[in-house]
């Protein structure tokens, strides 16, 4: 609803029910309303006057022999009850208010209620709560007026039951043209007030209607009233409902105090209207209201906010000026603006002088200072003020810790931040989110992954759910540092909190219970995972299958990928990699050459990687041949090319001695511009090696030198093992030395067959080997 469209009205009478449904209906309320299911026969209408002759004399007078006693005749009201319907009762008790004795009137609506199972009318519960509001019984006018809105008493309400607010508002600003008016502040400052506070877990948009629909009456609160409105709106962040009270509150002609201006302009600075709140300031002045401490400071905050500081600077001028003391406050509200912009040094200038009119800091004041320099990662100049809180007797707080854990996060200080983190633990202190995500997130950087846990326990004991992210990234290290035991106890403590963890974390476990073998251990965990209500995906699957294959159990795999067809989720080209290197690995070459043609048949086009696999299956199968054919059939695809479909072949070639066939892959390589690699070399020298020509493949060395690559063990150990095997001569031993030697001095270890080899070739370099060695 927007208020500043509607416009005071004077008042009228209002023969139809309010039809208008609530803006939140919550369990509660609907719960409430099927214990009054009934629709209610209508009000009657109300009349300024209401003439008691019109009514059953003999009626009336029963009644007022009960209300007007200054106690409650029981035996009378239990003789009248079922004689009297709620709409008679209704009538009567509104003619005869003036003779009416409040408090036996309560007593009677309690007994008839409670022993007759009598329900009266929501106007009737009205005309007795304005009795007793007119007679100073404020607090059981409360309490009934509270009851009646909770749906705790036996009421009829003309309207559904839902829309009981606004019924409760339309019947109370009528019965106002009956009643003596000068209550009519009281009640309408009780309707608010109550909505404000008893009510205000339903939204604060019912006491703003509320609110609206008396002021389209003319029935406005008072000015204290009003003001504790609009800071409750203010408070709650209901921004745009305070500023169309407001509206109202200046078209129903009341004049705001500086309590009320002080609160506008908080609300103006805090929805980023800086202009209105400037404007609603010199409109105080103009009209004589002269601002005090809280005014300022709510100005010159949304102007520090909004990084506007020259003008924040100037409004602290003025109120030195008009001889306004600057409070603590002030001086936080400008500190803390500062500090947002990262103007530290004039931050400081500005705590300088607090000193020197002698402020003394508090801790809000230390907090925002420690928060900024953590923020910009200066962590020393951080502990000198927090050693400076210390020495003022000020004992840092959750918001300090916090953000000095931020503070040694940035600065790489793990050490610092995880003592922090234990002391906020040990002393029951608020520990937010990020503290625990930035001390868990550098862990698990540094690879301490156990520690990392131990904070994520905690973070599970004070219910605080750690992100996706961080859980896949500790399940990875957990299972990667051989900790696969922990990594599964943490997946079931997430879910027996209610956190369920996501796909992508449960897949990082599954592939690390993998890798770690075992795969019958690891199907058993899954069923179990999968009663939880784990889902596999895509991923899932390929895990499992790579797992299995590298087990040799291929016939598993397969029964994998049938369950995974059966899901609906259809394999990819990695699924058939994985099972095409499974086959070749348990030398079922013809099975696997069928799946290759059902992959091709199937619609997947094979990558390079597919093509590698088959390739260097072929090649361990001794079907070179068939394995050069898929390279020609690569290399006419134009797909990219790389050494690993090359490495296969040319190993095979060299195995079977014929070397021209491995350099021409070799030359080809180079042609098309694919990088060598150790592995190619490697495999080029054991050949070498294999036919006598030792030298030949030592010289391969200097080649990769020239070409960028740094010979790796199994080249050095391929040459050696040339020269030990292919001649007893002590001239070929002292080139196995010479190659051994330097190896071994920068690290190299050689295998145990090596240096056997080497020692049993030459005597005359027994030393030679022992010292290297």
């Amino acid at each position: 609803m927007d208020m500043r469209r509607l416009t005071i009205t004077k008042p009228i009478f209002i023969q139809l029910p309010l039809k208008r449904p609530l803006t939140c209906i919550t369990g509660m309320l609907q719960k409430q309303h099927q214990i009054h299911p009934q629709a209610p026969p209508p009000p009657p209408v109300l009349q300024p006057q209401t003439n008691p002759k019109a009514l059953n004399e003999s009626l009336v007078k029963r009644v007022s022999s009960i209300l007007s006693n200054p106690s409650l005749d029981f035996a009378k009201c239990k003789e009248l009850a079922p004689h009297l319907s709620p709409l008679e009762f209704d009538s009567c008790f509104l003619a005869l208010r003036s003779n009416v004795n409040p408090k036996t009137a309560l007593n009677f609506f309690h007994f008839v209620s409670e022993n007759c199972k009598f329900r009266f009318t929501a106007r009737s519960y009205c005309v007795l709560i304005r009795l007793l509001v007119g007679n100073d019984l404020l607090s059981p006018a409360r309490l009934l007026l509270i009851r009646l809105i909770d749906g705790k008493v036996p009421a009829f309400f003309a309207g559904n039951f839902e829309s009981r607010h606004f019924e409760i508002a339309q019947i109370m600003a009528d019965l106002n043209l009956v009643f003596e008016p000068v209550i009519g502040v009281k009640i309408a400052d009780l309707l608010v007030h109550v909505y404000s506070t008893q009510f205000k877990h339903l939204g604060f948009g019912f006491a703003a209607d509320v609110f609206s629909l008396l002021a389209k009456k003319g029935l406005l609160p008072s000015l204290k009233t009003c003001t504790f409105l609009l800071s409750s709106l203010v408070k709650a962040n209901e921004l745009k409902l305070s500023y169309e009270v407001y509206d109202f509150i200046c078209l129903g002609g009341i004049i705001p105090d500086v309590h009320l201006f002080s609160t506008m302009i908080n609300a103006f600075c805090k929805g980023h209207r800086e202009e209105d709140a400037i404007g609603l300031f010199s409109k105080m002045e103009k009209l004589g209201v002269a601002p005090n401490v809280v005014t300022y400071n709510n100005i010159i905050h949304g102007l520090c906010k909004s990084g506007r500081l020259d003008e924040a600077y100037r409004f602290k001028e003025k109120m030195v000026k008009e001889k306004v003391s600057p409070s603590l406050i002030t001086y936080s509200v400008f500190i803390n603006g500062l500090i947002k912009l990262e103007k530290i040094d004039e931050a400081n200038c500005v705590l300088k002088e607090m000193y020197e009119l002698g402020f003394v800091p508090n801790e809000v004041v230390y907090n925002t200072l420690i928060d900024g320099y953590c923020k910009m990662g200066n962590i020393s100049e951080a502990l000198k003020l927090r050693d400076d809180m210390l020495s003022k007797g000020i004992f840092p707080n959750s918001v300090t810790l916090n953000s000095l854990i931020q503070g040694f996060c940035k600065s790489d200080l793990i050490g610092q931040a995880e003592n922090v983190l234990e002391e906020m633990m040990a002393r029951g202190l608020p520990i937010n989110q990020g503290s625990f995500s930035m001390v868990i997130n550098l862990l698990c950087l540094k690879l301490r992954f156990v520690s990392a846990l131990h904070f994520i326990r905690e973070m599970l004991l004070r219910n605080l759910r750690p992100n996706d992210g961080l859980l896949t990234a500790l399940v990875s290290g957990l299972c990667k540092t051989g900790k696969q035991g922990e990594a599964v106890e943490l997946w079931f403590r997430l879910l027996g909190k209610g956190f369920v963890p996501n796909i992508v974390t449960s897949n990082a476990l599954i592939h690390g219970l993998c890798k770690a073998g075992n795969m019958q251990e690891t199907l058993n965990l899954l069923r179990d995972m999968l009663e939880r209500g784990l889902v596999f995906d895509r991923i899932t699957y390929n895990t499992l299958i790579s797992g299995c294959c590298k087990e040799g159990k291929v016939e598993e795999g397969f029964k994998l990928k049938e369950e995974m067809v059966k899901k609906g989720i259809q394999p990819d080209i990695y699924t058939y990699n994985l099972l095409l290197h499974g086959l070749f690995n348990v030398d079922k070459i013809d099975e696997a050459s069928r799946l290759w043609y059902e992959c091709k048949k199937n619609g997947y086009v094979p990558n390079v990687y597919t093509y590698g696999v088959m390739i260097d299956g072929y090649c361990k199968a001794n079907k070179v041949e068939e394995g050069e054919n898929l390279l020609n059939e690569l290399v006419s695809k134009k797909l990219e090319l790389n050494s690993v479909v090359y490495n296969p072949l040319i190993k095979a070639y060299c195995v079977n001695g014929n070397m021209n066939a491995g350099f021409r892959l070799r030359d080809d390589m180079r042609s098309r511009g694919v990088p060598l690699s150790c592995a190619t070399y490697s495999c080029l020298m054991h050949g070498l090696c294999n036919i006598g020509l030792v030298d030949d493949a030592k010289h391969l060395l200097d080649e990769m030198r020239k070409e960028g690559l740094l010979p790796n063990v199994v080249c050095y150990t391929t040459i050696i093992g040339g020269y030990t095997i292919n001649s007893h001569k002590s001239r070929m031993t002292k080139n196995s030395l010479d190659i051994a030697c330097p190896l071994i001095a920068t690290g190299y270890i050689l295998d145990e067959r090596r240096i056997q080899l080497l020692a049993m070739e030459s005597t005359s370099y027994e030393f030679k080997i022992n010292h290297c060695i």
